[in-house]
């Protein structure tokens, strides 16, 4: 009889203090998040200062509490996996402290794991992973797609050349005076409204699957501001909406395409941008009318959390994976394969 895994994941690559433990890379033991929302809201966005100081304020508790939600103790854990990166630096070597410090004292291995694997191992929390799969990992630094032909296996097709679809999300929200974070706002106008500004496409290239949403955020600017010129009412409604279907219909009509190019068993969505009804209801109602199996995760494991580093890590400890108690934050980091 095969014998559990336990790994326990630390994730503090922005603003979320993150801890999990995680049951076979697949069952979720304990989650908790210690969100920095309400602090980051005054600023507008994420100051990475104050994101580092609320980590070292809240990594611990958080560790504890999610051991004690577990019911278990550290030495019936397999490994300690946290975000290595990408994400602020300071943040990031908050949680990669904490977890060295926790697997030294305990003679457990430590995983590095990338922050955007974890996002796509957030699927397998939900239904188990079939291969070749298509990730569509939308999020407010990301916007790329990755096609997979086993665990490990990362093949960058297509990404942002400028802002991430989150990004851009960001900014329309702070040109219409909606409050931090701005993804969810535009989300909830768009949907109440009955009528769309026509915003451009960005396809580029016929046969690319490349996003570029810099010049549609640009031009809900100069819409903005050629109606104020002019003395015209300001409809934030239709601005969303039109914002979000041109959004929308690019990064599904380009993973439509994809996914049939590349032969998938299945696609998933990861990143928290995925956490958009109005995106959600799109890829379903698409990938529904092609027989295309296709997987989001709740909400809550969208957005950042550390249930998706311990599955994520949880596949690189089966495959032999381990890191080193030299580890560093690495803001930069690439995602490339750890099955070769």
């Amino acid at each position: 009889m095969k014998k559990d895994v336990y790994i326990l994941g630390i994730e503090t690559s922005c603003d979320e203090t993150a801890a999990s433990v995680v049951k076979n890379g697949s069952e979720i033991i304990s989650n908790v998040v210690a969100s920095q929302i309400e602090s980051q809201k005054r600023f507008g966005g994420v100051v990475p200062e104050i994101a580092s100081r609320h980590h070292v304020e809240e990594i611990t508790r958080v560790i504890e509490k999610a051991l004690e939600d577990a019911g278990l103790a550290p030495d019936e854990l397999d490994a300690v996996a946290v975000t290595e990166g990408p994400g602020l630096v300071g943040a990031l070597l908050i949680g990669i402290s904490a977890a060295k410090a926790f697997a030294f004292a305990n003679s457990l291995p430590i995983i590095g794991v990338h922050h955007i694997a974890g996002h796509i191992y957030a699927n397998q929390l939900v239904q188990p992973m079939e291969f070749p799969l298509l990730a569509l990992i939308v999020s407010g630094g990301h916007t790329e797609m990755v096609i997979m032909r086993e665990h490990g296996s990362f093949e960058l097709i297509g990404e942002t050349r400028d802002d991430a679809a989150g990004e851009a999300y960001d900014k329309v929200a702070r040109v219409l005076g909606l409050p931090y974070p701005g993804g969810p706002h535009v989300d909830q106008l768009a949907l109440a409204s009955d009528s769309a500004i026509d915003f451009p496409r960005a396809w580029l290239e016929p046969d690319s699957y490349d996003f570029s949403f810099s010049g549609l955020k640009s031009s809900v600017i100069n819409y903005k501001h050629n109606l104020e010129q002019k003395g015209g009412t300001l409809n934030a409604e239709a601005i969303a909406a039109g914002f979000q279907e041109s959004v929308v219909e690019v990064l599904t009509v380009k993973a439509l395409r994809a996914a049939k190019e590349f032969e998938v068993k299945q696609v998933i969505a990861a990143g928290g941008v995925s956490a958009n009804k109005g995106l959600r209801n799109s890829l379903e109602s698409s990938f529904a009318k092609e027989n295309i199996p296709f997987s989001v995760p709740p909400i809550a494991l969208c957005t950042d959390n550390a249930a998706m580093i311990a599955a994520a890590g949880t596949q690189m400890f089966l495959s032999g994976v381990q890191g080193e108690l030299s580890m560093n934050g690495r803001p930069g980091m690439q995602l490339v394969s750890w099955n070769h």
